[in-house]
């Protein structure tokens, strides 16, 4: 009964939906003169986050790709209908707080991060005669990922709040290179089905090794932002200290609890801090 439950949990993309939840109340507590949370745009990322992930887990033709030894992938291709009916309810949850707290007004800077998070996937452009998702467009992906991921967790909090976006930068910037780290997590678990695919990430240009080196570069930068920011040293710690040993670990082999559990709980690690401190 447990395993059922936290394989629902993960592979539905709950957990990584309460991550980007998590974050964005965190940016709250960082921007708010009285480190108070609107539970309402918290509401909304979750939402959204759902909505996104799923709706790209129940793509037609992932349905047509053997799962091979992914429990993941099995899940999904199991749960499509499930998966499908969450989707369609985050999407008028996303849609009833988009219209009711008056987010159309931001709507022309909102629309090119839709697109990106629904193009990242779905292969709606044409290229060389052919059909293609962002995703697959080389070393394009990680870049994707942590930039959608920090503006809506960052950008869109601020936005609430009426600050300017020009002084969110520092957090922008230190969660944009956390993200890319752990990004390249993700890409060292798909370095065979990428590589067969013709899909140039940076594992499959640098090797494993390489990538991983680079994942780490990227997390130094993230800490070292932190660091100006003035973040307490230890939530710096103890992010850098989780990061760094999913990244030394990461390797196509290991379980997909391993990158469902922990690479994107990693995520959740700072906002926690931040909201208990």
């Amino acid at each position: 009964m447990f395993r059922r439950v936290l394989d629902a949990v993960l592979y539905s993309s709950s957990w990584l939906a309460a991550a980007a939840a998590a974050q964005t109340a965190a940016t709250f507590r960082n921007w708010s003169p009285a480190g108070g949370v609107n539970f309402r745009v918290v509401a909304l990322v979750f939402a959204a986050t759902l909505l996104v992930y799923n709706l790209d887990a129940v793509l037609p033709f992932k349905h047509r790709q053997p799962a091979g030894t992914s429990r993941r992938k099995a899940w999904q291709q199991q749960h499509r209908r499930a998966l499908a009916l969450l989707a369609g309810t985050a999407a008028l949850v996303a849609g009833y707080l988009f219209l009711a707290d008056g987010w159309w007004r931001y709507l022309p800077g909102l629309l090119p991060l839709a697109a990106l998070a629904l193009l990242y996937s779905w292969p709606l452009a044409r290229w060389r005669g052919q059909r293609r998702a962002l995703r697959e467009v080389p070393l394009l992906k990680i870049f994707l990922i942590a930039g959608v991921w920090s503006a809506i967790t960052v950008g869109v909090p601020t936005l609430a709040l009426h600050r300017p976006l020009g002084q969110a930068a520092g957090l922008l910037a230190q969660r944009f290179c956390l993200v890319l780290a752990l990004a390249i997590v993700f890409d060292i678990r798909d370095l065979s089905r990428d590589r067969a695919a013709g899909t140039r990430t940076f594992p499959v240009v640098l090797g494993p090794a390489g990538a991983k080196a680079l994942a780490l570069a990227f997390l130094a930068g993230a800490m070292a932002l932190g660091f100006e920011r003035g973040v307490p040293p230890l939530g710096l710690l103890l992010t850098g200290l989780s990061a760094a040993s999913v990244i030394s670990w990461a390797d196509e082999r290991r379980s997909d609890y391993f990158f469902a559990l922990l690479a994107d709980g990693v995520l959740l690690v700072p906002a926690v801090l931040h909201l208990w401190g």
